[in-house]
């Protein structure tokens, strides 16, 4: 479980220097040297994390050297074809790691001397300012490609010199050379600004837990338990699939990971089960690509939208459990659909243990996890939650026929720093995309470009950047796609989700006394009419009298700053969603063709049946911007979910043509609309009951219909 745990960081690397980075770890004296190095990263995190008084600039730019030192260690920097090149190769790289160690220690010496100097650029301060910022683009040319490091030499270069060139609304006058690369290095803004931090903190925390818990054996365990609890039933090993990624994507956080980790075990089963090869490719990577969606880790998701909305980290995994929950289950009708469609077979495994013995040998991998809410209820901060989970994992392995020893934990140690050093390097160079964005205020540009575009229409918005993050995910990792869009787009979808809250309290007649006053300003002659219930086209019609100045400010008179910051999780939870499509979505998708790797099937194919299979990646964001799924009472959430679980499986009857038995022509188009009717936010309870009624009718039919095909005697 170990090796598979890393191979997210794998895949990316190039493949012409696979090998001469497997080489380097096995390498007899450089490998000792990675891996004591590896050790010494994370216990300096865990440092940082815990006791540490050392200042934030400081401390990422330590995340930064720790890290490229590793990257240059780790993947070279071209493939040498004899022993003299690897040689010529290794000693650039090491050259290259040592400079980002160096560059750390400048500024962490001299950013006292350039602010009494009042910030003007010495020699030294040009030449380590540009190494900083050239070394961290090679790292992520290394580790994630091209695209990422063009991306980054675009915007900087718009900063400083061609954006003065653009006519338009995407002019931007320009700042020196000197002041761009203070701000993407040494002010802390750019590359080890705030994304930086959430990398060194959050991120590296969650994953050194689930390196512990990997090494720990609770990746096999979390198998065991799926294959006993669901792998009996029909197409058992199609659910085994989906519910050990789920639990697998919990502590993970990576999709391809998740996929090489459990799709060695559940693709074979699903084949042998007689589900065709590339269907089980597919639902391996679309319930592995629900990985990132499920708390407690949901990749590096859900730190960086704690910060980006400052809600609390536990308030965004427990609003993210229901969603995650409803994907996974949309995965699952999938599986039950082509289980009876293939009539795939129960699989009786004699050697097997039953869930009672799975449990009683494993029921100790559960206590970190109920260790970690508990310290999040309790009212630690993420980073301290997780070191007492990491701890508890190593104590309750001692109740195991395999107790951690020094050697795991040293392994562990080594694994967590392995795992994140990909994932460190992509958000430290992000960090630089994201100093632009808010220098140019480019971001509100992109947001009120987003808006006229789409009319002021919510669904047009949600649509447009559902393009916008597939194209993006061609060449960005979900995680950068996801801090891109959210950077340029959050506000535009926030503000539309905003102002649909604020239209339903004008037609029930409900505005706020002090939202009130406001009318007073912009259109006195019309407050008679707020005291009424109104239709929409009307309650429109009345806002549209206030003039954008004033915008902002009836917002937030009108709704209460929980449900503002609840709209706001809403609009970054749209986005995070659908940045996870590019994982399953043609015709770059990582995941897929993992998967397609293990099933021995044709990789573009396989991704079109992982895109057809994920489609809750497309409708729960919906029920994001229209529905109380997220922002509602805990009531309400639960009601839409139920309404919404059913919609779905109309939906998917209706796309598969099948329940449990072919369905006719005419019931399979009936399906579509009884399915939009559970999922569409009309409030009204009744007609949401009347679909639910007219589906359980549709599927007993089907039921009967399929009994009279099995048991030709009964009919």
């Amino acid at each position: 479980m170990a090796e598979q745990s890393t191979s997210e960081p794998r895949i990316e690397v190039r493949d012409e220097s696979a090998s001469d980075a497997s080489q380097r770890l096995d390498h007899r004296l450089l490998g000792p040297v990675i891996f004591g190095l590896a050790i010494a990263t994370s216990l300096i995190h865990l440092y940082f994390n815990t006791v540490s008084t050392l200042s934030e600039l400081w401390t990422s730019a330590l995340h930064f050297g720790l890290f490229g030192l590793i990257c240059a260690l780790t993947t070279p920097m071209l493939k040498a074809h004899s022993v003299t090149g690897q040689r010529a190769v290794l000693g650039v790289d090491v050259f290259l790691g040592l400079a980002a160690l160096a560059c750390a220690a400048y500024l962490m010496l001299f950013e006292n001397a350039l602010y009494e100097r009042g910030v003007n650029f010495s020699k030294g301060d040009w030449i380590f300012s540009v190494t900083a910022v050239l070394l961290i683009l090679e790292f992520a040319r290394r580790t994630v490609g091209w695209f990422i490091p063009m991306l980054c030499i675009l915007a900087l270069s718009y900063v400083a010199w061609w954006g003065q060139y653009v006519d338009g609304i995407f002019n931007f006058p320009g700042l020196t050379w000197e002041t761009v690369l203070f701000r993407s290095y040494i002010g802390g803004q750019g590359m080890l600004g705030s994304i930086a931090r959430i990398s060194w903190t959050y991120v590296f925390m969650f994953i050194l837990f689930g390196a512990f818990l990997v090494k720990s054996g609770a990746g096999d365990f979390i198998i065991e338990l799926a294959r006993c609890a669901a792998g009996r039933f029909v197409g058992g090993p199609g659910f085994v699939a989906v519910f050990s990624s789920g639990l697998m994507g919990s502590v993970s956080g990576s999709s391809v990971a998740n996929t090489v980790s459990t799709g060695v075990i559940t693709i074979p089963l699903m084949r042998k089960a007689g589900f065709p090869a590339r269907f089980a490719a597919g639902v391996e990577a679309a319930a592995s690509t629900g990985g990132q969606l499920m708390p407690p880790v949901m990749g590096a998701g859900a730190f960086i939208m704690a910060s980006y909305t400052q809600v609390s980290y536990l308030t965004i995994i427990s609003v993210a459990a229901l969603p995650a929950l409803l994907y996974f289950l949309s995965v699952a009708m999938f599986v039950r659909i082509e289980a009876k469609r293939s009539h795939a077979v129960k699989l009786d495994d004699a050697d097997a243990p039953s869930l009672k013995e799975v449990l009683k040998d494993g029921w100790h991998f559960l206590l970190p996890l109920v260790v970690l809410v508990a310290a999040l209820i309790y009212g630690f901060t993420p980073t301290y939650a997780a070191g007492i989970a990491i701890l508890s994992v190593i104590v309750a392995s001692w109740v195991s026929k395999y107790p951690m020893g020094p050697k795991d934990i040293l392994e562990a140690l080594v694994m967590g720093s392995r795992n994140i050093t990909t994932t460190a390097i992509l958000l430290i160079t992000v960090g630089l995309i994201v100093m632009v964005v808010s220098t140019t205020g480019i971001g509100n540009t992109f947001s009120i470009m987003i808006t006229d575009w789409a009319g002021g229409s919510l669904l047009i918005t949600i649509v447009l950047v559902a393009l916008a993050s597939l194209i993006l995910g061609m060449g960005l990792p979900v995680t950068a796609a996801y801090i891109v869009l959210a950077t340029l787009s959050a506000p535009a979808i926030y503000n539309l989700i905003a102002e649909s809250q604020l239209l339903e309290l004008v037609m029930n007649g409900k505005l706020p006394e002090q939202a009130k006053s406001i009318f007073m300003l912009a259109a006195p002659d019309k407050m008679e009419l707020l005291n009424a219930p109104m239709d929409l086209a009307s309650a429109k019609q009345l806002l549209a009298l206030v003039p954008d100045t004033f915008s902002n400010q009836l917002l937030e008179q009108a709704l209460s700053p929980a449900t503002l910051s609840m709209a706001l999780v809403a609009a970054h939870m749209v986005i995070f969603w659908l940045s996870q499509d590019s994982n399953v979505t043609p015709p770059v998708c990582l995941t897929a063709f993992a998967a397609a790797a293990i099933a021995g099937t044709p990789q573009m194919r396989t991704g079109f049946t992982a895109w057809k299979l994920a489609k809750g990646l497309y409708i729960v964001p919906l029920l994001f911007a229209y529905s109380p799924l997220i922002t509602g009472e805990f009531d309400q959430m639960l009601q839409v979910f139920c309404f919404a679980l059913f919609g779905v499986y109309a939906i998917v009857a209706g796309l598969e043509g099948y329940l449990e038995h072919p369905l006719n022509p005419l019931v399979r188009l009936l399906m579509f609309p009884i399915g939009v009717l559970m999922l569409w936010p009309h409030g009204q309870i009744m007609l949401d009951v009347a679909g639910l009624l007219i589906f359980i009718v549709a599927f007993a039919w089907s039921s009967r219909q399929g009994s009279r095909v099995a048991n030709p005697a009964t009919a």
